[in-house]
């Protein structure tokens, strides 16, 4: 029985992610306004000097997220100081993926150390809007003349186990090319990770 039941929470979760549309580059970025694990609201409006942002949708839960980690702590340490700060944001409802609660994430990010926000998405509703759909999924946002736009969605690279060292960093060819103010090398990858656990909607 209990089989059963983890395949039909699965098929809902994929039939839910299936009904997003995921914002590609090009698009304007949504603004949001989410808690960080430090109880405090964040929002891209909190960053005046910044060129643009990492938005990671990212969990405490995914075994892709967990082997990220370390490599979403890197992004921020390389790139914050160069104007692309990482946010993180938790995509997960946590009535459905306990391990995704507030207070699990406030540990998480104790225990890692995180530098950058990493908040709380209730009602999923940045998450909706950007269309993030696996754990983790990134967006590449700048600042323009026509307001927050997004200029990458996908995978931070194409080595989940981090075993290759000759590994495609997607992310940082994109942030390389746009502290250069130049065309990006690649704007979409398909993400890599667990489907975002989200309600049937």
């Amino acid at each position: 029985m209990k089989k059963y039941i983890v395949i039909i929470f699965i098929l809902l979760c994929v039939f839910a992610n299936a009904q997003i549309t995921t914002l590609t580059p090009g698009k304007a970025a949504p603004g949001f306004n989410l808690i960080n694990v430090d109880s405090k609201e964040v929002s891209l409006d909190n960053y005046p000097t910044a060129k643009g942002f990492i938005l990671v949708f990212t969990c405490n839960t995914c075994p892709y997220a967990k082997a990220y980690e370390q490599r979403i702590i890197d992004l921020n340490n390389k790139y914050a100081a160069q104007g692309y700060p990482v946010i993180a944001i938790n995509p997960n409802d946590p009535e459905i993926s306990g391990g995704d609660s507030f207070d699990k994430m406030k540990a998480l990010a104790k225990a890692k150390n995180y530098t950058f926000p990493y908040l709380f998405d209730k009602g999923q509703v940045a998450t909706n809007l950007y269309g993030a759909k696996n754990t983790p999924h990134l967006f590449v946002v700048s600042k323009t003349s026509n307001g927050n736009m997004i200029q990458y969605t996908g995978a931070i690279d194409n080595d989940p186990e981090n075993a290759d060292p000759n590994k495609i960093k997607y992310v940082e060819q994109v942030i390389t090319s746009l502290i250069n103010n130049e065309k990006p090398p690649v704007t979409i990858t398909k993400a890599i990770g667990c489907t975002v656990k989200r309600k049937s909607i």
